[in-house]
This record gives structure tokens, sequence and C-alpha cells, in this order.
């Protein structure tokens, strides 16, 4: 992996720690935006269609009806040894708007000529103060629900009533299942691999059955605990199953998190926000340690669109 080093890009960053297990590095720009400074297209977002984390707040951005407050940026799937890569002339990416670069990394200096650190998106950017805000999707998706929800449509992703529930299930999924898939496929070790795909399919095993009696993760409102799960789940049989080696089971095997998922795939602002070419480009192509051959497969199409029943427990989405 790539990363900069006190202003100068390096390619030689290994992500594992001594005892082969994947180490995610912590990201660095951890600001928020501040209720007197929120307006209508001052901030941009960067993001990768690939990405789990920056599908997120795609996500909660087209929940909140925030389109028009707040700009997007797409990167091409492909991330060569430059980092992601502005590409223009190729389907679903586009240029940068604020900046013009080429690669982005280039934003990373503008905010930072010194940063150190890995270039990953999301990025949320302040036009005004020229400079990152935060490129922690979690804290993305909180900062685009509570600061920005006065240019939204009224729809809650973390109600009050709820926001000590939806904190605690962020937290419950991140490390087995949001990490965990990440923690199978770049581990270096049997040892590492073992404990990671166990804490994955134990997790997915027990939301498997909270989702029996119940349409969503904190009960019957969708939350930003459904989105940081779908972003997940909307990968896992097309890529993680197998080029991670998460391949125990299939989401499709689940009884409740399959429908579960369709559900959400169907639910306006999770389907149109998934780019399943950009997905399966990206890993299958941009981790040769992985996959050296960087050949992306033709399946296995799971069908996003087919009926459900989910309909039938209590909830309903967003309107």
């Amino acid at each position: 992996m790539n990363q900069f080093v006190d202003g100068e890009w390096v390619t030689d960053y290994d992500p594992t720690n001594e005892d082969g297990e994947f180490d995610r590095q912590p990201t660095s720009f951890r600001d928020t935006v501040a209720p007197e400074d929120v307006e209508a297209g001052r901030y941009h977002l960067y993001v990768s269609y690939a990405c789990p984390w920056a599908h997120r707040t795609l996500v909660t951005r087209k929940l909140l009806g925030l389109e028009d407050a707040i700009t997007v940026d797409v990167v091409d799937p492909y991330r060569e040894e430059g980092g992601w890569q502005f590409t223009p002339d190729k389907e679903g990416c586009t240029a940068d708007s604020v900046h013009g670069s080429d690669y982005l990394r280039e934003v990373y200096v503008e905010a930072d000529p010194d940063y150190t650190g890995r270039v990953t998106v999301p990025v949320l950017w302040d036009r005004e103060e020229e400079t990152i805000v935060n490129n922690e999707s979690r804290e993305v998706m909180r900062i685009l629900t509570d600061r920005f929800a006065e240019l939204g449509n009224g729809v809650e992703l973390a109600p009050p009533a709820l926001r000590d529930d939806v904190d605690r299930i962020l937290d419950e999924i991140y490390e087995p299942i949001n990490n965990g898939v990440y923690r199978a496929g770049f581990a270096e070790t049997q040892e590492a691999y073992d404990g990671a795909v166990t804490e994955l399919f134990d997790a997915l095993d027990r939301w498997n059955e909270t989702l029996a009696d119940q349409r969503y993760l904190a009960g019957e409102r969708l939350t930003e605990a459904d989105i940081a799960m779908y972003t997940t789940l909307v990968r896992f049989d097309e890529v993680y199953h197998t080029h991670f080696m998460c391949n125990h089971n299939l989401v499709r095997e689940y009884e409740h998190l399959w429908p579960y998922l369709r559900d959400l795939y169907g639910t306006a602002g999770f389907g149109e926000t998934t780019h399943m070419d950009h997905i399966t480009e990206h890993y299958y192509t941009t981790h040769p340690d992985v996959s050296p051959k960087r050949i992306v497969p033709v399946g296995p199409n799971p069908d996003f669109e087919a009926p459900h029943d989910r309909a039938e427990l209590p909830g309903e989405p967003p309107v």
C-alpha cells in the first residue's frame, strides 16, 4: 500500500503487524462543521463507488436529500501506485471539480503539505477554508446527519431516542464485520486469518438471528447502522467471499440477512449508489498481493431486486 510520510509519497507501506494481522491505520482529519458554517455549496465529498467507507457517505447524502447542498467527485476504481486517480473519461468517474488534480493525494497535500498517512476516501472538503474537514466515514455520516439537517429533507438517521443504540451497533459491527472482511483478506498468517474469519461469521450469525423479528438493526427505524452494514453486505458475495476468502457462507445463504439486504437495496438511496462494476474492478485489480493476475470474475451477480417479505415486519423506510 502507499502513503505519505512528511509530505513525501512512498509506495512500500505494510498494513500488517508483526503477527500478520491487518492493522488499519487511523484516519487523520477529524474535525467537524460548526453550525454557523453550514451552507449549501460550501462542502464537497470525494468518494469512490468501490469503497464501502465512501459508499456510506453517498447513501447518507441521498437519504438526507443533500444532493444539491453537497457536491461530489468520484475517483477511478482502479488504484495504482499513484493512489486514487481522477479519470473523467471513464464511465462513472469525474474530474476533480474543486482543484483540477490528477490524483486525490494532491488534495491531501493542499490540506497539509507535511501530511503523513494514507490517502483514503471519503474526504469532506471545505471550499472556504480550503482544507479537509474529515476523512473518517463514520464521522462524516454523523456530520451530515446532525449538522446538515436544516438543508435536508427532515429524515433522521440517528434520532435522539435511538442514538445510543445506533452508536453501540456501529461499534459492534465495525471490527468483526466492516473491518473483519479486510482482516481476513489481508491476513498474512493462518492464525490471523482464522481469528478474523471466525469473528466475522459469528457476528453475521448473530445479526441474522436479530433480524428474524425486526426490520432494521436498531428496531423499526432505518439508521446509520443499517447504512454501515449494507455497504459491507452488498459487496460480500461478489467480492469478500472469494477475493478475501470469507467463504464459510454467502450472504444469500442467510435466512434473514439476505432479504434484509434486498430490502435495503430497494430503498431509495441504496441501490442507485451501488456500482458493482466499480466494486469488482477495484478489488480484483488493486490488490496484487491477493489477486496477482488482476482478473475480474464474471459473477455471481446476486439478484438484489428479488422480492422479499421484510415489509411485513414493523417499521418502514424513510420517506
